[in-house]
């Protein structure tokens, strides 16, 4: 098969954005007619029942959760079409390797959901509470109970990916562990800046998000290093002897 054009390319785009599109669609009605189960799994914890302000309210929480349940499903696909919109640029073993990568896009985005679901909103939300000190009245509303829980866990759904798109884009040689190691110090003021900013202001609270996020960090360098070692020993083998 001969080189796409530009235009060719720009159309293969377009449907693997529809292809994903629609599946997100489809995983949203999904996720939607079971809306209701998925939302009493999320309070079954609370003393007592959320409030809401008014009707359209409760339609709005139903879609966020959906949406972010449809979301999650909707990673592998997405994995998939990037994968096979690249693949006339790998080569076959490269191919292999990275169509095996896609359930762990999906795998890691959940660990990172129940990671700042389990510990992190938990922790949070027990702190915040703590300071009312029987001074305040507490009342959630379901809306600002919800968009406080998807502000915390999040974020930590694609900060899990970090270890897997370091692989991703080490194997396609657009990252290399000297370039990671080079930029420790920054990277890790950046992943400090975030923990503090979606944390309360304490230092438990802050060291056990630090810790994880520094850790993936770390461990993203040593699988970029692994996998660029063995990318030019790969090439070193293929290219002809002089």
């Amino acid at each position: 098969m001969g080189e796409m054009s530009l235009m060719e390319h720009l159309e293969e785009l377009r449907v693997r954005i529809i292809k994903t599109l629609c599946a997100f669609v489809v995983l949203l009605i999904v996720s939607f007619v079971f809306v209701q189960d998925i939302y009493q799994w999320l309070v079954k914890d609370l003393d007592g029942k959320l409030a809401v302000l008014g009707p359209s309210e409760i339609v709005w929480i139903y879609m966020m959760i959906a949406f972010v349940f449809a979301l999650a499903f909707t990673l592998p696909v997405a994995a998939y079409q990037v994968f096979r919109f690249v693949s006339p640029g790998l080569k076959k073993e490269e191919y292999k390797v990275l169509i095996t990568f896609i359930p762990f896009f999906f795998l890691l985005f959940v660990s990172g959901l129940g990671f700042g679901y389990f510990v992190l909103f938990p922790m949070v939300l027990a702190f915040l509470t703590g300071l009312s000190n029987d001074q305040f009245s507490l009342m959630f509303t379901a809306e600002h109970y919800f968009r406080f829980m998807l502000n915390l866990c999040l974020p930590f759904g694609f900060l899990f990916e970090m270890p897997l798109v370091v692989l991703f884009l080490t194997r396609l040689g657009v990252l290399n562990p000297l370039r990671l190691a080079k930029a420790r110090k920054l990277s890790y003021f950046a992943l400090i800046v975030i923990s503090v900013l979606i944390t309360p202001p304490d230092f438990i609270s802050d060291i056990l998000v630090i810790v994880p996020l520094l850790l993936l960090y770390e461990l993203s360098v040593t699988i970029s290093r692994v996998v660029y070692k063995k990318r030019l020993g790969n090439e070193s083998i293929a290219s002809p002897h002089t």
